[in-house]
């Protein structure tokens, strides 16, 4: 079936080591008197920059220049000039570059140690915030001190984001959730991070809803209830999109046949996958040699 079965192992391993994820993100923020961390993304190529993940902190991005497309909990948001993006706490993101060039301010930060205020109410930030004058005037005067490092930079930024964070406190907050609640949604991907990396290990293999339920100790039917109230979509869609992934890396290698790839990433139907390849990407698996060569 292979023509070389040493090669084809060599580099399903090696994609499979340069992919191994776990999505829990934990950023560390040792400055006590600073805990925030502010830098510039400068992005330069058109695709995924930013893959799936969460974390416990929030994270806000400002953007300078360019368009983009942040998947928030699977639903899409545009990242276009001026607008500034807010990922609140254990929500499921990744991020899409849709221009050559894009460049945001992106500015990270502990709440526990920023505002008690809004630890304690569990606040959720509307996601996407365009056209308000007062933000945008608040994030280029951050950008500005944070890239001129002046005498008492930080106080002056931890100034700004405290008004950044009065502002949307009292116009931008869509929900505030019970402690309860909070510690539930955290839990939920906790526990999902398991299946997440038993996918990324065995995606090449028939994986079952009840096999995966079982690493977390569910029954099928609250399984797959948890999975797309968590993630958006049925635990079959994200192993199929974690094959179609890898596979459009293997394709781009030059080096097997689309059957070969089909195969190798876990797919046992050859129309079945084309169908797939060609729904996600917008062509099929034959054209990605030819594709990839005009990028």
């Amino acid at each position: 079936m292979y023509r070389n079965v040493d090669r084809l192992c060599e580099s399903m391993s090696e994609e499979s080591n340069m992919q191994e994820i776990n999505l829990y993100e934990e950023k560390i923020i040792a400055d006590r008197e600073f805990p925030v961390q502010i830098f510039e993304n400068n992005i330069r190529q058109v695709g995924t920059y930013c893959f799936e993940h969460w974390h416990e902190h929030i994270e806000m991005h400002f953007v300078l220049e360019g368009d983009a497309i942040l998947y928030c909990n699977h639903k899409p948001v545009p990242m276009q000039e001026g607008n500034l993006i807010i990922i609140n706490s254990n929500e499921l993101h990744k991020a899409v570059s849709k221009t050559p060039i894009f460049n945001a301010l992106v500015i990270i930060f502990e709440m526990d140690n920023f505002s008690k205020e809004i630890v304690n109410h569990n606040m959720i930030f509307q996601t996407l915030i365009e056209s308000d004058e007062y933000i945008k005037e608040l994030l280029r005067a951050i950008h500005k001190e944070e890239r001129d490092k002046k005498l008492g930079y930080k106080l002056a930024v931890k100034g700004k984001i405290y008004e950044l964070l009065t502002y949307l406190m009292r116009y931008y907050v869509v929900e505030s959730i019970s402690n309860k609640e909070h510690i539930r949604r955290n839990k939920n991907l906790k526990r999902l991070n398991t299946v997440f990396q038993y996918i990324q290990n065995n995606y090449t293999e028939p994986l079952s809803n009840i096999e995966l339920a079982k690493l977390i100790h569910l029954s099928e039917y609250r399984f797959c209830h948890l999975f797309k109230e968590s993630i958006g979509q049925s635990p079959l869609a994200y192993i199929n999109e974690v094959r179609l992934k890898k596979a459009n890396r293997l394709l781009q290698q030059k080096e097997f046949t689309v059957s070969e790839v089909a195969s190798m990433v876990g797919f046992q139907d050859f129309n079945n996958f084309g169908r797939l390849f060609r729904k996600k990407y917008g062509f099929p698996p034959s054209k990605v040699w030819e594709i990839s060569e005009k990028n």
